[in-house]
Formats: C-alpha cells, structure tokens, sequence
C-alpha cells in the first residue's frame, strides 16, 4: 500500500490520463485511499479550486496533509517559540510551524508560526493554483485580485468563538502562551498576525488592520499604528473628536483573515468585504457584545474593549519588518480589555517581524509586486512583463520592474510611476527596471542588468521628500516621515538598443527543450525556480 501511495503521487505530475490509469497497480482498498488523499493534492495544484477551509483548524489538518506543517512540542515562549520560528522563516518554502504543549501553559493551548512563507501556502490560503515559478504566481493574484467584487459580510449568532467568555475582573490576558519573540522585544506581543477592528467615525466604514499588539497587563493592551495607515487614521479621528473609541482585536484566525488586514486593501473597503469576495461567498461575523464592531465569527481568541488617549502607556521596542528597532519605545494610546472570547484549546496565530528574509517578506512580495503591477497597467504603463519586490528589501525597500520597451523615456516612467502607486509608495528606498529578457524575481538577473546595462552617471535619479515613517531605521530619529527613491534604469539604452551587443546564452527554446528532457536527472525537478 505505501509504495503504491507513492507511485501515485509520483503519477500526480503526469498527464491526467496518466494519473487515471496509474491505479491499476494496486489491491482495492490502496486504491481507494490513495485516491482519496492524492486527488485532493491533485487538483488543488491542478485546477483553481477554491476555499477548502472554514477556518484555523481547517487550514492548519489540510496544511499537514500537504507535508506544509511541522509540529513541535515542549517548546518555551521565552525566546525559544520566536527563535524557531525565525530559523523557519529563514528558510525558502520553510514550514509552518504548530507549536503544541507550550512551557507553563496547559496542554491544547497552541501557537501557530510562519503560516505563510511558502508558495504552496499561500496558494492554499487563496485558494489558487500556486504556478510553477514566482511570477507564474504574481501573475495568478494578478488577474485575480482584479476580479474580485466585494461582498458583504454575513452575521451569525453563534460561534465556537463563545466557548469561553470572560468579563471585566475576570479577564487574563496572560492566560496565553504569548511569545516574547525576540531578545530585545519590550514585551510579550500577542499581536503580530492578528487584526485590529475600528470603525471609522465620520464614514462609518469598518477596517481590519495588522498592526503590533503588546501585552501591558492582565487586561491592558499597547498597540502601534504607523502614520497613514487606515487605522491610524481611523485612531487619530476619534483623538481629535473625543468620541469614545472602541476596538476589538482578534489574536487567532485562518491567514486570510490576516493576509487581508495586513495587504492594501483600497481606502472604504472593509476587509471583510475583500474576504468574502476572494472566497465567492459572504464571511461569517458575529456582533461583538461590547464594541457592536462586526468579529471573524471562526475566530480562536477575540478582545473587545475602550481605547485610551490619556495617560498613554510606554510601547515597544519591537524589531520590525526593516529587521531592526527601528522605532524606539514610546507612548502610546492602550486598550482597556472589556471582554475576552476564545474557542476551546484556542491558537494564536503568530507573525513577528525580523531580520529578512520572514515570512512577512515572502508572502508579501507575491501579493504587493501583484498590486503594483495592476496599478501600473491602470496607470497607463504599457508591456508591463513582471514586478517583484524583494523578500530581502521586505517586500518594500528594493522592487525590480520588467518593461518592453516601447518609447523613450519607458523605463523612468515605469519606475516613477511603481515607486510612487498606492501599493509602492510607502517606504520604498531602491526601484531598478530591467529589460523583458530578466525575471524581476531572479536576484542574479537583476543585479547582472544592474551591473552591466546600467551607467549610474545618467542611469541613477533620486526622488526627495518620499512617504516614509518612524519605521526608516537610515533616517535618524528626528527627521523621520520623509526619504528618497533611486530610480535605477538598467535596460539596454533605447537610443541603440538594437545595436547593443548580444547576451551570451542558448535560445529560450533550447533552453526549455533541454530541461524538460534532462532537468528532474540533474536537479530532481523541471528545472523552473
């Protein structure tokens, strides 16, 4: 039965006429198992299937079927939990990892990291096909993030989410295996894959936002918004109006929920919407008792409770996507916890950033490249062939854009435009813009461009005065909110492009040809990235 099974995953990247027939070799009842198990792997990569899952549980049961998950148990919160969650982080394609009987913690009360780093993962959680290379998948979130149409949300009265209800006195926010993630962390973060809940107070509207949440104490919560994200605008409202400002912040659900909050989703939108338009159906919420905000109804652990401007708390330092502590400890508004839900044997859902590569670098460089590119192609940018921002800049510091060149002055027009679209404009440093014949995610590719195409006396501009934040770890503190972009140009120069000498390399057709034939012999695969 085993060597069958794996026969017929080998089968499962043959021809589907292949793979029909490849059963024969076995007795009955290995027939019917392996089927049952292969053709779900089968046609999730095959075929555009969509959401497969409800919720956290669900994900993390499919993730393992898919040799996606490791499970590790014993491990402490102190340090250790973060530590292994970088070493995975670190690791292209790394694992997701199911931290279980967590040091001090009763046993069920789990953690789960690094949820997604990797291709399969990610396609997994958006429910696409996962391409065979990088920008195959660019490509795919592409045209379908284009597609999407928000669909509202729809409420429920019950969920396992009230499992466990906690009031006033009775809430402990340490009850948690919250990690203290890195060395130099300020404190322990339940926040890092989570999503804030505010209510916009002019507009009415309703934003999930990702932004860093500290644990003060039992029921208090110091929680960071950059400047000009939605929910800092949102928190600066209610500051300015002295209306009373409630939150709900959910610490555990499936990643979509935290891919969206953390993603741009265009200003007005509610990400729930943005959720229910990705799964083509309307997403569960239930009414938070406290704050009346609309919550994940398949959420694991949910707060609602009062913000306060007055007498703010000292947050941070937290190491940051920039891989450092870049913003100091600070004063900060606090969360005073009102109510506390959570499900039975309830998961956090962890994040933290760090040291790239993490996995906020590798999911994010798939989606954001994806919305720039479309913003470019709506901008008005022609033959726009592939955009990828680099894992190690942090799917921020350093894009690299692909152009046909069609007229002079393509390349800076391409490069100004990415720099400065919605999806780009924040804190970028580095734009480079290659020829069609250079994969934008191939590092090697770019920076031979760079090195070889590129002259940096009329090649290189800089733009001043570019949106930046206090995150900017070059820009010294007292001047944090602005930086600069270098435009790099390092395509072939239009005015002689077709007299420029030729690369030195076998056809696209030869090369092909000769690793479909030769690439699983020397290198186990196709030989595509």
């Amino acid at each position: 039965m085993i060597n069958g099974y794996f026969q017929l995953q080998l089968a499962v990247n043959s021809t589907l006429s292949e793979f029909l027939t490849a059963y024969k070799i076995f007795d009955k009842v290995s027939t019917y198992i392996a089927i049952a198990n292969v053709c779900k792997l089968y046609f999730r990569e095959k075929l555009e299937v969509r959401m497969e899952y409800q919720d956290l549980r669900d994900w993390i049961q499919i993730a393992d079927e898919m040799g996606e998950l490791k499970t590790l148990k014993g491990c402490d919160w102190n340090l250790e939990i973060g530590a292994i969650t970088e070493i995975a982080a670190h690791k292209e394609d790394g694992p997701a990892v199911l931290f279980e009987d967590i040091k001090g913690y009763p046993k069920g009360y789990r953690v789960l990291s690094n949820s997604l780093s990797s291709r399969k993962r990610l396609a997994l959680t958006l429910g696409l096909p996962s391409g065979e290379t990088k920008m195959d998948f660019v490509k795919i979130w592409k045209d379908n993030y284009k597609s999407i149409k928000p669909v509202p949300a729809k409420f429920v009265k019950k969920s396992a989410l009230f499992d466990n209800v906690y009031k006033d006195g009775d809430i402990d926010m340490f009850k948690f295996p919250t990690p203290l993630w890195h060395d130099k962390d300020g404190g322990r973060y339940i926040g890092t894959g989570s999503v804030d809940i505010t209510r916009d107070p002019d507009e009415g509207w309703v934003n999930y936002g990702t932004y860093r949440v500290m644990i003060h104490d039992k029921n208090k919560l110091g929680f960071y918004i950059s400047p000009g994200k939605h929910g800092r605008i949102q928190r600066e409202k209610y500051a300015a109006n002295g209306k009373p400002f409630k939150i709900a912040m959910s610490f555990g659900h499936d990643p979509l929920t935290f891919l969206a909050g953390s993603i741009e989703v265009p200003y007005g939108v509610p990400e729930y919407e943005f959720i229910g338009g990705l799964r083509g159906a309307p997403f569960e919420m239930i009414e938070g008792e406290y704050s009346g905000l609309p919550i994940p109804a398949n959420a694991e652990i949910v707060i609602e409770g009062d913000v306060h401007f007055d007498n703010p708390k000292v947050e941070g330092p937290f190491g940051e996507w920039t891989g450092y502590y870049a913003s100091a400890e600070r004063a900060e508004p606090w969360v005073e916890v009102k109510r506390l839900y959570h499900r039975n044997d309830p998961i956090i859902l962890g994040s933290p950033p760090g040291r790239p590569p993490a996995e906020l670098g590798w999911y994010r460089s798939y989606l954001r490249s994806a919305l720039i590119w479309d913003e470019m192609e709506k901008a008005g940018v022609p033959d726009v062939k592939g955009v990828w921002l680099t894992v190690s800049g942090g799917s921020r510091l350093m894009m690299c854009v692909s152009i046909k060149q069609r007229y002079p002055g393509h390349a800076k027009q391409a490069a100004v435009i990415a720099s400065q679209c919605h999806a780009g404009a924040y804190l970028g440093r580095f734009v480079v813009v290659v020829d069609d014949d250079i994969d934008p995610s191939n590092t090697d590719d770019m920076i031979w461009a760079m090195s070889t195409r590129c002259e940096p006396e009329q090649d290189i501009d800089i733009l001043r005065r570019c949106w930046s934040g206090p995150l900017d770890p070059v820009i010294h503190p007292t001047k944090k909110g602005f930086n600069s972009r270098a435009i790099i140009d390092a395509t072939r120069p239009y005015e002689w492009m077709k007299d420029f000498p030729p690369v030195a390399e076998s056809s696209k057709e030869v090369l092909d040809a000769t690793a479909k034939k030769w690439g699983a012999e020397l290198f186990g695969t196709n030989g595509k990235k």
